[in-house]
């Protein structure tokens, strides 16, 4: 075998759902591979934390956190003492002050996938770190355009979709965030409303690292212009300095929101100030039929058309199997 065909087998992986041929940039690592990576960083996350941390219908486990979230954040460390490192060669070059730019990580997926507790539990265990003990987490559900604007343009059933969001404010938002801010400002979404909250903010104060988690955030598009007027040069994921894809097989993606629906039917959608609240009374069988109705035209358009296409840009693959468990990991070598 040429050094050619070495270097191709060395990095080859296959993407889960997808064939594997050819030249990868990834490689790929089993569970217990990717556990062996763990070293000796230390469990500092309690099962009583992990409980609060967790999902409607998501199930990681303590010893998902020690195998999968330990070496993650391990690496994540390594990541962000080395970004800290040249950020800061880059201002004595420049001949100013060590600026105090947060360490960005981009997380993407299916909705149903269990990005949002995948974010929750890697925020909670990056905290413990000495090196970066604050660590803020902003959804970029509160990017959406608000559910007057999204009527307006015919827009209600592709909410989650690329244009669904006000791309401008979330650029600005990043872009103030990485200049060095004091604070900036996300606004914020109800999902019992489903809709944004008038006049409500969430603080963002220089942390250490922010992780921005959300369905379409490696997406290349950019700020909206008129027509005629070229993309703007500057996407969302040019702010991040590591980006996560939690991916799954369709089926298994598709069973899970499904079982969230039902379980969000018989509690959060009962409440009288939810929009959701006209579901409560639907039979199984025809909440199930509701949910995978909302699944096939909606979800899984947004999956196959606009956020499965954007996993070869991560830099880390997720891999989770039916049972929520993750199977495999893919790093990005080059």
């Amino acid at each position: 075998m040429d050094s050619i065909e070495k270097l191709a087998a060395q990095f080859h992986a296959v993407v889960p759902g997808k064939a594997g041929d050819g030249f990868s940039a990834y490689q790929r690592f089993s569970r217990a591979e990717w556990a062996g990576l763990r070293s000796s960083t230390p469990l500092t996350l309690s099962e009583s934390e992990l409980i609060a941390l967790r999902g409607v219908n998501d199930q990681v486990s303590l010893p998902e956190v020690v195998e999968i979230y330990l070496p993650l954040s391990r690496l994540l460390n390594l990541h962000f003492r080395s970004a800290k490192a040249l950020s800061g060669v880059c201002d004595d070059f420049l001949g100013r002050p060590v600026g105090a730019r947060p360490y960005v990580i981009g997380i993407a997926g299916s909705v149903a996938v269990g990005k949002s507790t995948f974010a929750r539990v890697l925020q909670a265990l990056l905290a413990r770190w000495p090196d970066h003990p604050r660590v803020a987490l902003v959804t970029t559900d509160g990017f959406l355009h608000p559910n007057r604007v999204l009527q307006a343009r015919g827009l209600m059933k592709r909410k989650g979709f690329p244009e669904s969001y006000d791309r401008k404010r979330m650029i600005s938002f990043l872009g103030a965030l990485k200049a060095g801010e004091p604070v900036v400002e996300a606004p914020v979404y109800s999902h019992q409303a489903y809709d944004i909250v008038p006049g409500e903010v969430q603080r963002v104060e220089q942390p250490d690292i922010l992780i921005f988690e959300g369905l379409n955030v490696l997406q290349t598009w950019g700020v909206e212009r008129s027509a005629g007027t070229p993309q703007a040069s500057v996407v969302v994921s040019d702010f991040f300095d590591f980006s996560i894809y939690v991916d799954a097989a369709e089926a298994d993606i598709e069973r899970w929101y499904q079982h969230r629906f039902l379980s969000l039917q018989q509690t959060a959608f009962r409440r009288s100030d939810s929009y959701f609240h006209h579901y409560q009374h639907l039979s199984q069988d025809e909440a199930m039929k509701v949910a995978s109705d909302i699944w096939r035209e909606i979800n899984l358009r947004n999956l196959r058309e606009n956020i499965a296409p954007t996993r070869g840009r991560a830099n880390l693959v997720v891999g989770k199997q039916a049972d929520h468990r993750v199977g495999e990991i893919l790093l990005r070598m080059i």
